[in-house]
């Protein structure tokens, strides 16, 4: 692909758009994001939620036992629930707790002291009407929808807006508790399917059914979910060697044919990943696919399903591939702040590509590439503000585009497939069930790697535009004379990459050299200026060409 070659005049100005400003943040947003003494002095280690949801009246109601254990003494903890959510009482030992509300977030002080290192719990009462999502899942909340048959349809997506819009919790990043018990009691008549495993389903006899769901390993907060409407049951297998993964497929129930045989890509997929990632990481919780009343969610093996059984002009369909890759990315090791979520989608909008590769080969891979290039702004840093609940703005996807391009050019930075591959697995290795962070990710690279690429992930992602290569081109007898540097935000910003040496019959060779923040030269026989192109199908950076004008009189 020849990208657009820009001609700058007189100078180059540096790629240094990081001072774009983003959304301004109120004290509720720092309360959710910020990792306060309150939330830091315990961890969570078991969530049961008993609900009632009442879909007449848009209403839910019922208690939450919050487990947890104490990292340090403390008096007061935070937990966090939406304002227009009411409490009735938080309960611990058997006496009630003073508490105070500050926003969307509730203060909960204890008579005594709580001491480090011991494992307790509270019982958190509440009801009241949840947030009524306006365009899930990109807007959080509950989707109170129904089917094409006028009948019930109720779903949860609330990634970003936050769990706590629906039932009480530590909601930050850093915080996935090692398992949870869902029990939610649905009108008689109707299927309520979540995350997990079922445990059991009992007819209250007062209409409603109750449904108890059980996940067994460390799950985001926003991952749990709760899907409510007619549906049917596919039930199949995957085999990996010795291993049995479930797969379950509920789908509103005139839509089972369908769904029989557009699934049939799940398998497929799962193999593929298992490839290049390592092995799937829920298998004692199963991998579902739920149909919802809107686009998709990467819930953890509940995998949101809404996109109406189409594949894109590439063969597949985006939403089962892309929320099933958060399987890996998102789900079995996730970022800690909202700020790094690039370490889910980036990955995860890669993890499609490396899908057709799988399937179709390199060649089609490179072509979804370029495709899903076109969708990328370079208007803000992929890496956003840390310690408040951003969000993104509306104009902006680069952690997904542009992080799918900084990973693919950095596959072709390191030009060893063994160990590019090598690193992805032992991401998933290293960091098992965790939520991490930026800087941990890349120092894990560096090691893995034996080399210092932290300047690299510096550029990509703490500078909104890629790096530019510079370059002046003088016309020799026998070819040209190419003269070339980095112009980047990071200081002495150096990165291989590959340019054309030779064109014949249409064919072009291409050379490695390595760029540094000062001028170079080579020269290249056998080529006209006219041929010269950076390899921009394998390297996400802008090429630069530098015309001089002679200084005015």
């Amino acid at each position: 692909m020849n990208r657009k070659i820009k001609i700058i005049l007189f100078l180059l100005l540096p790629s240094v758009l990081f001072a774009q400003k983003h959304p301004v943040f109120t004290h509720a947003d720092t309360l959710r994001g910020n990792l306060s003494s309150y939330r830091s002095r315990y961890k969570v280690s078991f969530y049961d939620l008993h609900l009632r949801i009442n879909i007449n009246k848009h209403f839910i109601s019922g208690y939450s036992i919050i487990t947890y254990k104490k990292a340090s003494d403390f008096s007061t903890m935070q937990i966090d629930l939406f304002s227009n959510m009411e409490i009735d009482s938080i309960v611990h030992h058997g006496a009630k707790l003073r508490y105070r509300r500050d926003t969307n977030a509730v203060f909960v002080s204890f008579p005594e002291k709580q001491l480090a290192g011991n494992i307790d719990s509270i019982k958190f009462y509440y009801h009241g009407e949840p947030r009524t999502a306006v365009r899930a899942p990109w807007d959080g909340g509950f989707v109170w929808g129904k089917d094409s048959l006028g009948r019930p349809w109720v779903d949860v997506a609330c990634e970003g807006t936050g769990a706590s819009l629906w039932w009480p919790c530590k909601d930050h990043l850093s915080d996935k508790p090692d398992s949870i018990r869902m029990s939610f009691e649905v009108p008689t008549g109707l299927m309520c399917v979540c995350n997990g495993r079922l445990r059991s389903t009992k007819d209250l006899k007062d209409g409603y059914t109750r449904y108890t769901w059980f996940v067994s390993k460390p799950i985001i907060n926003y991952d749990v979910t709760l899907n409510i409407a007619n549906y049917a049951h596919l039930h199949d297998y995957y085999l990996n060697g010795n291993d049995t993964l479930t797969l379950d497929y509920y789908v509103l129930d005139y839509n089972a044919k369908r769904a029989s045989t557009h699934f049939l890509q799940v398998k497929p997929m799962i193999a593929c990943y298992e490839k290049y990632f390592g092995k799937y990481a829920f298998y004692k919780d199963g991998y579902k696919l739920v149909e919802t009343n809107y686009w998709g969610m990467e819930h953890q093996s509940c995998v949101a399903y809404g996109n109406e059984y189409k594949n894109n002009k590439f063969g597949f369909d985006f939403i089962i591939i892309h929320e099933s890759g958060h399987e890996w990315w998102g789900n079995h090791i996730s970022c800690s702040d909202e700020a790094d979520m690039w370490i889910h989608e980036s990955f995860t909008t890669y993890a499609e590509a490396l899908y057709l590769e799988c399937r179709k080969g390199y060649d089609t891979a490179v072509k979804y590439l370029l495709y899903q290039e076109n969708k990328i702004v370079d208007k803000y840093p992929i890496i956003g503000p840390y310690n408040v609940n951003f969000q993104g703005t509306s104009d902006d996807n680069d952690m997904y585009y542009k992080g799918t391009w900084m990973l693919h050019t950095f596959r072709h930075v390191v030009d060893n497939d063994s160990l590019f591959f090598g690193i992805l697995k032992g991401l998933q290795n290293h960091f098992s069930y965790q939520s991490t962070c930026t800087d941990s990710v890349v120092a894990y690279i560096n090691k893995a790697s034996g080399k210092n690429y932290t300047p690299f992930f510096t550029e990509y992602l703490k500078y909104a535009a890629p790096p530019e290569f510079a370059y002046e081109i003088n016309e020799e007898k026998n070819g040209i004379q190419l003269k070339y540097k980095w112009v980047a935000g990071v200081k002495d910003f150096n990165m291989p990459v590959k340019i054309t040496s030779a064109i014949k019959d249409g064919i072009k060779t291409y050379i490695t050299v390595t760029p540094t923040s000062a001028w170079q030269t080579i020269s290249l026989p056998n080529i006209k200026a006219s041929d010269f192109s950076v390899d921009t199908d394998e390297f996400y950076v802008t090429p630069e060409m530098l015309v001089e004008r002679e200084p005015q009189q």
